[in-house]
């Protein structure tokens, strides 16, 4: 499919006759990207539910059908939108992981979260959100799910060498990740620290937590159950 798009305003000549406008054509994947992009943005600032077809069509300068064509409504505009983001920030965390280290890799892993938030800023911002649509690729809970799992088996390696039992690897992976995540969200709106002093932090925590870590922690009040 290829739509037409004007590009020139009209203009006269010297003898003040009209030249007719020129226009450029724009392909199927462009309309396609040009749309992604737009309906990116605006699901970013106004949400699902703020942004309309017609708000789109309008930005993209063509008409509402246009829209329907390429995605079948703001439904399927929007599902691809949150699964194109899930995907690249999960493709960002797992690419990021190459270190020996189990310290450097927990750098790695929160790097690749703060790069992506600093980034991708408006795809960060319709992930966090809760969607009022099913994805293909989950929710952004299960998003976190997906990288904690990568993150586990570093900490079952290291809890195995330190006598702990690598069977709690998952809970504190998942622990370690939704730290990093809600930290980002956090930062997303101050934007200080810096990124690497961010990460630093977050490092820190993590890691000397865990070289104090207790085989059986305890309860020091009184709720037990």
């Amino acid at each position: 499919m290829i739509d037409a798009v004007a590009t020139d305003s009209s203009s006269t000549s010297s003898n003040d006759k009209p030249r007719r406008t020129r226009r450029t054509r724009m392909t199927g994947a462009e309309r396609r990207q040009q749309l992604l992009e737009i309906g990116r943005t605006l699901f970013a600032t106004k949400g699902f539910e703020g942004t309309s077809v017609e708000e789109i069509a309008a930005k993209a300068g063509v008409s509402k059908p246009v829209v329907y064509e390429h995605f079948g409504g703001k439904e399927g505009l929007y599902a691809v939108v949150v699964d194109r983001e899930m995907r690249r920030l999960l493709d960002m965390v797992t690419g990021s992981l190459t270190a020996g280290h189990p310290r450097e890799l927990c750098e790695q892993a929160a790097f690749a979260l703060l790069d992506y938030i600093e980034e991708y800023t408006d795809g960060f911002r319709i992930l966090v959100r809760d969607s009022p649509i099913p994805q293909s690729t989950g929710s952004f809970a299960s998003l976190i799910s997906d990288i904690a799992t990568q993150v586990e088996d570093i900490l079952g390696r290291e809890f195995k060498s330190r006598g702990f039992d690598p069977k709690l690897a998952p809970l504190y992976a998942q622990a370690l990740v939704g730290m990093v995540a809600l930290t980002g969200q956090w930062w997303l709106e101050v934007r200080r620290p810096k990124k690497a002093e961010v990460a630093a932090h977050l490092v820190n925590l993590a890691w000397h937590g865990l070289d104090g870590l207790e085989q059986k922690p305890r309860l020091i009040g009184h709720r037990k159950s």
